[in-house]
């Protein structure tokens, strides 16, 4: 009897201390916590960057306005004229006419599309610039504050205000990130066709 309960104390020795070995070898985790949201706000090169793109911003819809209220214009003048007509046929200058504000319609459409586009290729291009050197900053802050986890303020329901690196990450990045070129993103090769 008592070699059944050594072999089944073995047993449940050998099942048991695998998970227990496992869970040895994990180190106690020290945690870091960083207000992202406060770092790509307050640093210079963000701020810097949001200023020139919301002057960016500013001037395409100022830019939409414009066209705006001239197709509204000549759209008023059109409607004007073919109402004339009493729901008669235009004849061919009033269709030229029509067809060229169609025309002026469907590029200032596509102009507006296009800064739209500029703006947000923009937007993409200072954020990959600024994420290429914040992800070595956060090892960087880690290492020296002895942590092995970095962890969003957003994502904590609390933390002790010792743990908060936010300062030390945006000293960092202002150091080693001064500027950010406020440009669209390089455009990607196109395949050739065969």
């Amino acid at each position: 009897m008592n070699s059944k309960l050594l072999l089944a104390a073995v047993a449940a020795t050998l099942v048991t201390a695998p998970g227990a070995a496992l869970a040895q070898r994990a180190p106690a985790a020290t945690i870091v916590v960083v207000d992202t949201a406060r770092v790509y706000r307050d640093c210079n090169a963000c701020r810097t960057a949001a200023t020139n793109l919301q002057g960016q911003l500013t001037s395409a819809q100022q830019r939409a306005q414009t066209l705006g209220q001239q197709l509204q214009t000549e759209q008023a003048s059109l409607q004007t004229a073919v109402a004339a007509l009493k729901g008669k046929d235009p004849d061919a200058a009033l269709k030229g006419r029509i067809t060229a504000f169609q025309q002026r319609q469907q590029n200032a459409q596509q102009e507006l599309a296009r800064l739209q586009t500029n703006i947000q290729s923009t937007q993409a291009n200072v954020t990959r610039q600024i994420d290429a050197k914040i992800g070595p900053i956060y090892q960087q802050v880690m290492t020296t504050r002895g942590a092995n986890m970095a962890v969003d303020v957003g994502a904590t329901l609390a933390s002790a205000a010792g743990l908060d690196v936010t300062n030390d990450v945006l000293a960092a990045l202002n150091s080693q990130l001064p500027s950010v070129s406020v440009t669209p993103l390089p455009q990607q090769a196109q395949p050739q066709g065969r």
